[in-house]
């Protein structure tokens, strides 16, 4: 019988599996990775509405695959390694 703690660590990788579940969600991490800190650049570079690519940037902060930082009037973006690292090895236990 499954224990709670694996049922716990499923719904954690099935909320993140499903932050990354859209096209442009996946190009955003893309964009992040090869950049170190985007602030309002994601409007110009992706075919999207501000209103759009915050909700995108909203889901991806709250599955924990990016941080925003406060700099003056703006949030700049950067991607977490650490739990992007941590979300690959969650994956091969599948």
């Amino acid at each position: 019988m499954p224990k709670k703690k694996n049922i716990k660590s499923n719904e954690a990788l099935a909320f993140q599996l499903k932050a990354l579940s859209h096209p442009a969600r996946l190009e955003i991490i893309k964009i992040l990775k090869e950049r170190d800190c985007i602030c309002g650049e994601l409007v110009d570079v992706l075919p999207l509405a501000q209103a759009t690519v915050s909700q995108h940037l909203k889901v991806l902060k709250k599955a924990g695959f990016i941080i925003g930082d406060i700099n003056g009037t703006k949030v700049c973006y950067t991607l977490n390694r650490s739990a992007l690292e941590s979300f690959k090895k969650d994956l091969e236990t599948i």
